[in-house]
């Protein structure tokens, strides 16, 4: 077997069922946020194609050009947002507006680091507009307007239109596409800064909201041990909301923690809800997502094609476990059904009705 051409061709290959099977979902069902989870593994099953056809016949700038959009630039970002509209309802919007700060700032630093070619004010650009879409996305949430998805929603598409136009206006130096040579992985050396510094942007955003957006959901919807109190209810005084605020964090990871031992006991009893180990999966799949476009931008593509592979299946895992996303697993687009309809344990779903109450108040 060719592992270059076999591991991404079946990347792709998953990527693009589980995409199928999403946009299935969102026919039935018109979720939101499965339409655009759906794009989001399109692109992701159409970078992973990009690397295998290459791998079989060859790079061209073509195929360069699709896989850095496809892959390197819009998959994150659209899985992240999948997740916003998922967690509409709920404070997420505040990590959602960190994640946008991080954004920013680390894309101001890539281009320290790297000085990256033809950027212009670029960087500074991307981070205003960051600390700009992160305060107005903090607002909504704070004052629980729940369209704040639609604000994160512009700036991904609006990432995703810049990204395109610049990529149709960009030349490129022969032979039109850059590979690392030991491994044979793509690299984007080849792109201007203004277009690789969207990665970072896109990347950190949606990679970041996709991974703690599966942890935040699985808090809320797993039983509970609470060591630390917080409450980011708006119309407690301003000074306690903003220390609440900040504790927020920590108090979610010590009572995440402190609650895994009665998850583990609610799910050998059978009254775990889904949501719990399908976005565990989810977060671990965004993780290797987000690390494996990482490393590759530090030279690190050993384990590139391999990550993407363990992201994928892990993805897939997650979303298959989740009775919310698939109450039955079928053919998609036919009436084959490969499963029983499902529903949530009668336990599973009482506890399910509670924490959904207390992350619409909480963060």
């Amino acid at each position: 077997m060719n592992v270059p051409i076999a591991l991404p061709a079946l990347t792709s290959l998953l990527a693009l069922v589980l995409s199928l099977a999403l946009f299935d979902q969102w026919r039935e069902r018109h979720a939101g946020f499965q339409l655009i989870w759906g794009i989001g593994m399109l692109f992701f099953g159409i970078a992973s194609g990009c690397e295998a056809l290459a791998a079989a016949g060859g790079w061209n700038e073509t195929l360069y050009r699709i896989w850095y959009l496809t892959g390197a630039v819009w998959t994150a970002g659209w899985l992240g947002l999948g997740t916003a509209f998922l967690l509409a309802r709920t404070r997420f919007g505040y990590t959602f507006a960190l994640c946008l700060v991080l954004a920013g700032v680390f894309t101001l630093l890539t281009q320290r680091r790297f000085d990256y070619p033809g950027t212009g004010s670029a960087h500074v650009l991307y981070l205003i507009s960051a600390l700009v879409l992160a305060l107005a996305v903090a607002v909504e949430t704070y004052f629980q307007n729940e369209r704040w998805p639609l604000l994160a929603a512009g700036a991904v598409v609006g990432a995703t239109v810049l990204s395109a136009v610049l990529m149709l206006t960009v030349s490129l130096p022969a032979p039109g596409y850059a590979v690392d040579p030991a491994t044979g992985v793509p690299t984007g050396e080849l792109f201007p800064g203004t277009i690789r510094l969207l990665t970072p942007f896109l990347n950190i955003t949606g990679g970041l909201a996709l991974a703690f957006g599966a942890l935040f959901s699985a808090y809320m919807f797993m039983p509970k041990r609470r060591l630390l109190a917080y409450s980011l209810d708006p119309n407690q005084p301003g000074d306690q909301f903003l220390f609440n605020l900040l504790i927020s964090p920590v108090a979610i990871i010590v009572n995440f923690v402190a609650s895994i031992p009665g998850a583990a006991r609610a799910l050998v009893t059978g009254r775990l809800h889904s949501r719990v180990p399908a976005t565990i999966l989810i977060a671990i799949g965004g993780f290797m997502a987000s690390g494996g476009d990482a490393l590759n931008r530090f030279g690190i593509t050993n384990y590139f094609q391999v990550g993407k592979f363990l992201a994928v299946v892990f993805l897939l895992a997650g979303f298959l476990v989740s009775i919310e996303a698939f109450r039955e697993i079928r053919v998609p687009f036919t009436a084959l059904r490969l499963s029983r309809s499902r529903q949530e344990a009668a336990g599973a779903v009482a506890s399910a009705s509670a924490t959904d109450a207390e992350g619409a108040r909480a963060g």
